[in-house]
């Protein structure tokens, strides 16, 4: 996938008081540590310290949300300046200033919707899926007030869906790879493991009594549908089909009164791990905790026709570089 040229919007809040000019590049957003302290209002200091602190703790990786570019400053002579890209920025934005980080989330989300949109154009192949990927994050952002961590891994599923969109075009066009998907017999979660396992988030999130209350059958099926077979062949024959499955299943059927997204996540975890496949062999999670986020929230959002395309993304999104 080609990297688009260098693009430079404007920002500015309503009220005037913060105006910048922002690099678009790399199908992303990026800001210098200066244009984040005036953008939150505060001290260069302070952002750098956050900075510090998310590398520290490995929130981010500094490699993959820094790089450096061209600036030519006052002196009219031009400098090697870090930028930082959208990722950062919000994570900044999260400890200094959560309605200028909200605010300018939104103006981003829009930004790169249209750049994104321009760029791939020129791409007949992938337009239809990009725009339908596009739409179904726009259409969760305008369904919910998003905060904290939904609105990160959105966030992060716009700018980092190149690869999601290799796997829409070859998925569009026959090529996507299964070679490498686990054959082994699978370890299926039963009803009582379910059960138990609602038990253990509700003391967990210190929830309701609606938490995990089963409104009718659909978790029972929800949990055998994974494992139906047709004509003597298993439907979903891999464990990623059947990972990938439960979670959709469980999400749209909606089987609980409340708390259907986290128990769904949870139980889709849980199976990965019973089947040893939720960690890569580097001891890194094969799917991760913002991706996951992100896949849960599109699911719930998404319309029946889109199942089978939101199951292959999230198949592969569980395999991707696992081998």
């Amino acid at each position: 996938m080609k990297t688009r040229e260098k693009e430079m919007v404007l920002y500015q809040t309503a009220d005037g008081a913060v105006k910048l000019e922002v690099r678009l590049e790399r199908d992303t957003l990026w800001l210098s540590q200066k244009q984040m302290a005036d953008l939150f209002a505060t001290e260069r200091s302070v952002v750098t310290k956050h900075l510090q602190n998310i590398f520290k703790t490995r929130e981010l990786q500094r490699n993959s949300v820094c790089a450096k570019f061209a600036h030519t400053a006052e002196d009219d002579k031009t400098y090697q300046v870090d930028f930082y890209n959208l990722d950062a920025v919000i994570s900044v934005g999260y400890r200094v200033n959560s309605k200028r980080g909200t605010q300018f989330r939104v103006w981003a989300t829009q930004v790169l919707k249209n750049h994104i949109l321009k760029g791939y154009s020129v791409n007949a192949r992938r337009l239809k899926e990009l725009k339908q990927a596009v739409r179904l994050i726009g259409e969760v952002a305008e369904r919910r007030d998003l905060t904290g961590d939904e609105a990160k891994a959105l966030l992060r599923v716009v700018s980092d869906y190149s690869y999601a969109l290799d796997l829409l075009d070859d998925y569009d066009h026959q090529r996507v790879s299964t070679h490498d998907l686990s054959k082994a017999r699978v370890k299926a979660i039963t009803y009582d493991e379910t059960l138990r396992i609602v038990k253990q988030l509700r003391g967990q999130f210190k929830a309701g009594e609606l938490f995990g209350r089963e409104k009718d059958q659909s978790l029972h099926a929800s949990i055998k549908n994974i494992l139906q077979t047709f004509d003597g062949r298993e439907v979903y024959p891999s464990l990623e089909e059947k990972a990938a499955h439960l979670l959709y299943f469980l999400v749209k059927n909606h089987p609980f009164a409340d708390g259907n997204k986290r128990i769904g996540a949870a139980l889709f975890l849980w199976f990965l791990e019973k089947n040893r496949a939720l960690y890569r062999k580097n001891g890194g999670k094969r799917i991760a905790d913002n991706a996951l986020v992100a896949m849960t929230l599109l699911i719930a959002e998404s319309r029946p026709q889109e199942k089978e395309i939101l199951c292959q993304v999230l198949v592969n999104l569980i395999n991707r570089k696992n081998v």
